[in-house]
């Protein structure tokens, strides 16, 4: 087992960033209640499984929840917090900023102010905002300046816009759609080939992405009369993390459909519990499937290629 793993899903829940959400009425996150969150307890938990270093990120619902101005001032307060942290500890943190979208103007304000005044590694943009999913042509703005920086852009999954399934919470089936939308729709729309320069990220293994590869290629090909073949490896070019999907039903399909090193470590903690942290790592140390390149492709290598910076610190 690797005693340096990069964890490039791992979120912060600032206690003023959720006292806000508190005020407005917003407990739970995809079917989960808020967790407790402090940088002491993410440093253990990271000790515990052998994390050298995480790429800290805000899930959903990010700060935009109807106002922009209100989203504007909790993107930068949750901004400055992470970097503040990655500061005190550069050798164990770094940061996806947040964007307050689908406010494209403050969006692209936020991107300048994080990648020039807070030095963050990536952005973090959710699958859908509001019902805009990654994509849609309004948002090419903001794709234009995150290519310009040869950004890394980790995706992760929102509420569907539209109503969930009793008894079924949203982070069970619903992100993974979310996400598996964004992704068809990035491609549909040729966003990786007219901003080859950002690295996408696709959190959860890319949702439904490398199951259902094939049949989500043959629907791009019928809408845009695209090649097939083009169309997959766009879809394979993405990035993809395995939290909540490091087991051996998952795995097999991921590792068969993403381009080598192209397979990232992530826990969803403090999201996921350590419980989960522990079984879904457990079944990634232990799959017969990887062997000693492959998994410390994973733990780390993968990710020292998108973020050099930490080759000198973790």
């Amino acid at each position: 087992m690797t005693t340096a793993r990069i964890d490039v899903h791992q979120h912060l829940v600032p206690q003023d960033y959720a006292q806000w959400l508190g005020a407005k009425g917003i407990t739970a996150a995809g079917g989960r209640p808020l967790p407790e969150w402090s940088p002491e307890s993410a440093l253990a938990l990271m000790d515990r499984y052998s994390i050298a270093a995480a790429i800290l990120s805000l899930s959903t619902p990010g700060t935009h929840l109807g106002d922009d101005a209100d989203a504007r001032t909790w993107a930068r307060r949750v901004n400055e917090t992470a970097a503040d942290l990655v500061r005190d500890h550069p050798d164990r943190f770094g940061l996806f900023a947040t964007v307050p979208l689908p406010d494209i103007e403050g969006a692209v304000c936020e991107i300048s102010y994080a990648y020039d005044d807070l030095d963050a590694d990536g952005v973090v943009l959710l699958a859908n905002s509001h019902g805009r999913y990654l994509g849609d042509p309004s948002l090419d703005p903001v794709m234009a300046d995150l290519d310009r920086r040869a950004a890394v852009v980790f995706v992760h999954p929102s509420d569907l816009p539209g109503p969930t399934v009793p008894g079924i919470p949203p982070f069970a089936a619903d992100f993974l759609l979310d996400t598996t939308r964004a992704a068809t729709n990035l491609v549909m729309h040729d966003v990786p080939r007219r901003y080859p320069n950002i690295r996408f990220i696709l959190s959860h293994a890319g949702g439904f992405v490398p199951y259902a590869s094939h049949r989500i290629a043959a629907a791009i090909v019928a809408e845009t009369g695209r090649n097939p073949a083009e169309c997959l490896e766009d879809l394979r070019g993405f990035f993809f993390d395995t939290a909540l999907s490091g087991s051996p039903a998952a795995l097999p399909s991921l590792l068969a459909f993403a381009e080598p090193g192209h397979v990232l470590f992530g826990t969803d903690w403090p999201f996921a519990p350590e419980p989960g942290v522990a079984y879904f790592t457990g079944q990634l140390d232990t799959y017969p499937g990887l062997d000693r390149v492959g998994r410390a492709g994973i733990d780390r290598g993968n990710a020292l290629e998108l973020f050099p910076r930490l080759a000198k610190v973790v």
